[in-house]
């Protein structure tokens, strides 16, 4: 039976070979099946991966946010082993939570390999921890690793450790377990391993097959687990099911089964789905119209421009040869896109006296950008008489200034809309285990005018397993966070939000506002904030401060005894190969004082993956497991995985534990991300979406 499997395996032996490809190994992240290489998925990769290796089910994510940068973080069920005692979780299995990250040190050549260095389990428990060196090279449709790995990967403990000639303190490595710090302490300490394996691209570019040879000889697994090893040598085998799917097999320790599933994507690559419920774009007129400006239905041409090109239009003004559009955009997520289908819409509706068409990008009453483009040239490259290029050349992005002009039209403010929309929460890695909520949202806004606001949001549960809630993390701290269990199970219908907000640009790089209500399922007050953020710079510079109290556990309008004044002063900066850092520095919810930095990469399609930590007065004790705050984000624009054009987003939070310390509000409304467009980034990024 295996011999004729195997021959049916080489009969496309005469077909061209498939490129060799980067997949996932058994923790998260390019490798082997054990094992790391020194490989990188592409800039932008996402990929979701679960396995199960007796006794051990993992499930992790894997995020590739630079070409030379790989993060993960994973949670690890022990099925062997409880949680705790019944009385604390059931009938749990232990769960491990860990964050990854691998660093590509030099490139592959004609004759170097590739090599990188890697830290497995560095914000977690430690129980899997390990650090590595590893190198890849590449014949044809092999690619062969080989490594040098202290801790987990290496517990075999091949040789003794070089570094102890530099200090004794590395020849043994400190037991961690159940910390939750990064574990600094026991780096490259203890005896290493070799380990190192082969991957092969058959001729069949669905299949590839994996053989390695492991450093870890199952000795001093964790929580005493007694698994026996039978060979160090595993094989393994990943089949393509789709573009977005592998599944995998094989045969490790010489004696168990391991089967998984990798779902992933690329938010680089990927082309967003076609936006077929979107209005179709107007066209271009043979020539332009004769009607005087005076002529001009302009309340016809607000009504366009709201429903073709996302403007919800304040006024319409001349100055000289050029029409200006004021107003906030509602729909299009790429303001290129938006400013393209505008463009469409006045030049349909206006005579040659106009040569430049100018939109002014408002939010909430504050100008953000005023993007102008000629006339003639957008014609020209609409009707494929010039290349896009000479219209990007001309194109420009300047700060919403006022001017001398005539107001062609005003319209009239709309004050009240709503929305409804599906929401969902989670909390997982508790004793609980997995904990979810489906819920039907309906959001509200009323504009007592442009700048002052009313929001409010109403949830009601439709579906969650909250019953298996029974656990709250001991603090000592004010719980500001742990009460999470009554916030989550105390009401069926809540009200996370019920806001009112004033703001206003105070000069002309300067921006305010003032807010006060329940501002967050936990806490309401008030509060202010203003930002700094000059023109033509890369960095900015913001400040809030808010008194709030704690809001009853069912989310209604009640307030609870504890009250604190929260507030931070935050810089913003970017740094290289397209990276934004926020540096926090004040007063978190728990009366603790300290810094959060943030570090995030955005993709030219709005796509961004950061992370954060924040370190503060709390001690280890009084902070409790983690010792301090930390967490992956990812957002991910809805106009990605749409068929219409929207600019909500899907925020999705990775913390490894819901703590006191470090907390800080959760508000709706900040004047940062209120203020991205004034950059001008995305649009150039995607300047092509100005035809469609």
């Amino acid at each position: 039976m295996k011999l004729r499997f195997a021959a049916v395996l080489l009969l496309p032996c005469g077909l061209a070979h498939a490129e060799p490809r980067i997949t996932q190994n058994d923790f998260g992240g390019a490798g082997l099946l054990q094992t790391p290489t020194a490989r990188m998925a592409p800039a932008g990769e996402l990929s979701v991966n679960a396995n199960r290796t007796d006794p051990y089910s993992r499930y992790s994510v894997s995020l590739q946010p630079l070409d030379w940068l790989e993060g993960s973080f994973r949670y690890t069920a022990i099925t062997n082993r409880p949680y705790g005692s019944e009385a604390l979780s059931g009938s749990q299995s232990y769960k491990d939570k860990a964050v990854d990250a691998k660093v590509r040190l030099w490139h592959e050549s004609h004759w170097a390999p590739e090599v990188a260095l890697g830290f497995r389990d560095i914000g977690g428990t430690g129980l899997f921890s390990s650090e590595f060196f590893v190198a890849n090279k590449r014949f044809d449709n092999f690619d062969f690793s080989a490594g040098i790995a202290w801790g987990y990967i290496g517990n075999r403990g091949d040789f003794d450790n070089p570094l102890g000639y530099v200090s004794n303190r590395f020849d043994t490595r400190p037991a961690l377990e159940g910390t939750g710090d990064v574990n600094s302490g026991a780096y490259f300490r203890g005896k290493p391993s070799l380990f190192g394996g082969v991957s092969y691209q058959t001729p069949w570019d669905r299949l590839s097959l994996k053989l390695e040879f492991e450093g870890n000889d199952y000795k001093n697994e964790p929580k005493d687990n007694e698994i026996k090893q039978d060979s160090p040598i595993n094989l393994g085998a990943v089949f393509k099911v789709t573009d977005s799917i592998d599944l995998s097999a094989a045969w490790e320790r010489g004696n168990t089964a391991m089967f998984g599933v990798t779902f992933h994507t690329n938010f680089v690559s990927r082309k967003a789905p076609a936006k077929t419920y979107d209005p179709t774009p107007e066209p271009l007129p043979a020539k332009a119209p004769t009607t005087s400006m005076e002529q001009v239905n302009w309340a016809d041409v607000s009504r366009r421009l709201q429903q073709n090109a996302g403007y919800k239009v304040e006024r319409i003004s001349q100055r000289d040869s050029e029409l200006i559009v004021y107003g906030e955009q509602q729909r299009y997520f790429h303001s290129s896109k938006a400013v393209g289908r505008a463009s469409r819409i006045l030049d349909n509706s206006v005579n040659d006296d106009i040569d430049w068409f100018t939109v002014v990008n408002k939010r909430y009453d504050l100008p953000l950008e005023e993007t102008s483009l000629p006339r003639q040239t957008f014609r020209e490259v609409i009707n494929n008489e010039e290349p896009l290029e000479a219209l990007h050349r001309t194109t420009e992005i300047n700060p919403a200034m006022p001017h001398n002009e005539k107001t062609l039209y005003t319209e009239a403010p709309q004050h009240f809309s709503y929305g409804v929309g599906l929401g969902f929460k989670q909390n997982v890695g508790g004793p609980d285990g997995l904990l979810y909520q489906f819920s039907a949202d309906a959001d509200a806004e009323y504009r007592f005018n442009r700048n002052t606001w009313w929001s409010g949001l109403l949830s009601a549960n439709l579906v969650n397993n909250f019953d298996k809630f029974v656990y709250d993390a001991p603090s000592g701290l004010p719980r500001v966070r742990t009460d999470l269990r009554q916030y989550l199970t105390t009401s069926n219908t809540t009200m996370p939000l019920f806001q009112l907000s004033h703001a206003e640009q105070l000069d002309k790089d300067l921006y305010g506002m003032v807010y006060g209500g329940y501002l967050e399922s936990m806490f309401a007050g008030v509060g202010a904030e203003v930002l700094f953020r000059p023109t033509g710079e890369r960095w900015s510079l913001g400040a809030d401060l808010n008194w709030v109290r704690q809001r009853d556990f069912d989310q209604g309008f009640a307030l609870r005894d504890y009250s604190v004044v929260t507030g931070h002063i935050t810089g913003y900066t970017d740094l290289p190969f397209d990276t934004l850092a926020a540096v926090s520095v004040g007063r978190y919810l728990a009366g603790d004082w300290g810094t959060t930095v943030d570090i995030s990469r955005e993709f030219f399609n709005g796509v961004r993956v950061g992370a954060w930590a924040t370190i503060t007065t709390a001690s280890s004790a009084e902070y409790g497991e983690g010792s301090f705050d930390k967490g992956l984000y990812l957002s991910i624009p809805f106009d990605e995985m749409m068929s219409m054009s929207t600019m909500r987003r899907a925020n999705l939070v990775w913390a490894p534990l819901t703590r006191d310390g470090g907390a800080r509000l959760s508000r709706s409304y900040q004047l940062h991300s209120m203020t991205d467009s004034r950059e001008g980034d995305m649009f150039y990024r995607n300047f092509e979406k100005i035809t469609e």
